[in-house]
């Protein structure tokens, strides 16, 4: 008889596991999903800058004027953490750039936000100012260094893209529509 039950269970346990598949197949099926869908949802970023502006010591940077298809990512404003602001964007070919600001030791800084980018001793002309060309394994960079706040604009999109953002870079006023 002991036998018996164990047979049972494990009839009773596969039973269960087939309803359940079942059950979930039926469930799939009848939510709608769209494989075509862009998983890259845009972000608002305006209340971050608002909050940004009142706090910062410096001049926010944020781009005007950006050609069609840069997509705004991430946002964040860390008063604790040197003032950081930070505002990341896909390019219309879908390379991440990255604008970040901040009053912290700029060597420490840059290298944080580069992935540990290392400075190249050249410099590129960018809307008639110097910036600093830093490359590194995951991350290049541009870094601009004035009156206390580092500017680096980094990430995995090429030093024309890179260029193209930092030249599209405005003291914000009020909060732009993205």
């Amino acid at each position: 008889m002991a036998g018996m039950r164990g047979k049972r269970t494990v009839r009773g346990m596969f039973q269960s596991m087939a309803v359940i598949g079942a059950a979930a197949g039926v469930i799939y099926l009848f939510v709608p999903h769209d494989e075509k869908a862009d998983p890259i949802k845009p972000v608002d970023y305006r209340v971050e800058l608002l909050t940004a502006q009142r706090a910062a010591p410096y001049a926010v940077l944020v781009p005007e004027g950006l050609a069609e298809g840069w997509t705004p990512t991430s946002v964040t404003y860390e008063r604790q953490e040197g003032d950081a602001w930070h505002l990341g964007f896909l390019s219309p070919d879908r390379q991440y750039v990255a604008v970040e600001q901040s009053t912290a030791a700029p060597r420490k800084y840059i290298a944080e936000v580069t992935h540990e980018a290392a400075d190249t001793g050249r410099t590129q002309q960018v809307a008639g100012r110097a910036w600093q060309r830093w490359e590194g394994p995951k991350y290049d960079a541009l870094v601009l260094r004035d009156k206390g706040v580092t500017t680096v604009v980094t990430g995995t999109a090429p030093y024309e893209q890179l260029a193209e953002m930092a030249a599209a870079l405005k003291p914000s006023k009020d909060a732009p529509k993205p």
